[in-house]
């Protein structure tokens, strides 16, 4: 007899459920979130366990290494197809919800997620982090813009250096104005402060690590995009295929097929945000920054020349992802390409 087990993670407290290969539940039992009372938990129940299942969250990596490091058979489990059978239970509870993970386990009918490891996880807050505070100043910078112009004052597009002090000249003039935005540019100057300290860790880090290094050597990518494909792949002999990165990323178009009805969507965005948004930031820069010939950059601008800019960053987008694999995987450089000549080039 075969048993399998699932694990509803909370905060404070885990709902356990096993069943037996028939689908029978053959015992329950709740533990504090933590690997150690997990374990001894799992230890009493004094039953061979084939699989125990946890749903991805927040707690889940430190808890699958955990019980991992003791010998037990964990498995991280995707949240979307957790959540679709947990659906079919009429009750949302801790204990229905520990029950139908279980009864996937004995199925087999879900996809194991691939838990990175604690280096990877520490450099992916880090850039967590410093994104968070840029887009808190972002937002507070449009804040101060919302004040000054109740008063009719236009700030411009000011460098992000020169904004508090361009804020502070145009409310200079302007009853109460000052008493308004001098608060806010204070907490402003605070987050630059932290903005420049996160920053800097991200280059210490990328100066150190001889895979990010190798990635920077593609046009386009830079410190924080290096580090964040880093972060997110982990290790690259888990894709098969290198075009098996972009799906993975979200940047492949959904598809909807039934009978006669065949749609092509947009990407399903179903993978990691930060590095996706860091690769399409880096295919931005290669259109419309970079100066420097390349084959990859042609091959964008005839897509945008085609299909449009928008449809351009995506596509380069999916082929840095692309390239930036194979290049991890084979320990190779980025290969330029040969500038076509200029009368190849006008016949074209």
């Amino acid at each position: 007899m075969k048993y399998y087990a699932g694990l509803d993670v909370s905060l404070e407290e885990t709902a356990i459920c096993v069943v037996d290969d028939t689908g029978r539940i053959v015992r329950e039992a709740r533990a504090a979130s933590e690997p150690g009372a997990l374990v001894q938990a799992l230890n009493q129940i004094g039953l061979p366990l084939e699989r125990i299942g946890l749903e991805a969250c927040s707690l889940t990596a430190w808890l699958h290494d955990g019980l991992r490091e003791a010998g037990l058979p964990a498995i991280c489990i995707e949240t979307r197809q957790a959540n679709a059978a947990m659906k079919t239970m009429p009750n949302k509870t801790d204990r229905n919800d520990a029950r139908a993970l279980a009864q996937i386990m004995r199925t087999g009918w879900f996809r194991q997620v691939h838990v990175k490891s604690r280096q990877c996880r520490l450099w992916r807050s880090l850039l967590v982090a410093r994104r968070t505070v840029l887009n808190e100043m972002r937002s507070i910078e449009n804040v101060v813009r919302g004040i000054l112009r109740e008063a009719g004052l236009k700030l411009g597009t000011p460098g992000r250096a020169a904004f508090a002090g361009r804020v502070r000249e145009l409310a200079e003039g302007v009853p109460l104005m000052t008493q308004l935005v001098e608060p806010l540019l204070e907490v402003l100057a605070s987050m630059l402060t932290a903005l420049a300290g996160l920053t800097k860790q991200v280059m210490d880090l990328v100066k150190k690590e001889a895979v990010c290094q190798r990635l920077m050597s593609v046009p386009g990518v830079g410190p924080i995009t290096a580090l964040a494909f880093r972060a997110t792949i982990d290790r690259p002999d888990r894709f098969r295929r290198s075009r098996d990165v972009g799906a993975h990323l979200g940047l492949t178009p959904a598809r909807y097929q039934s009978g006669e009805t065949d749609i092509q969507g947009k990407i399903s965005r179903c993978g990691d945000e930060l590095a996706r948004t860091a690769l399409y930031e880096a295919a931005h820069t290669l259109l419309v920054r970079s100066q420097k010939w390349s084959s990859l950059r042609a091959w964008g601008m005839k897509i945008a020349r085609r299909r449009g800019m928008a449809r351009a960053r995506v596509a380069v987008a999916r082929k840095l992802a692309v390239i930036l694999h194979r290049m991890w995987s084979d320990g190779t450089a980025f290969r330029w390409g040969k500038e076509p000549a200029e009368g190849a080039t006008l016949a074209g």
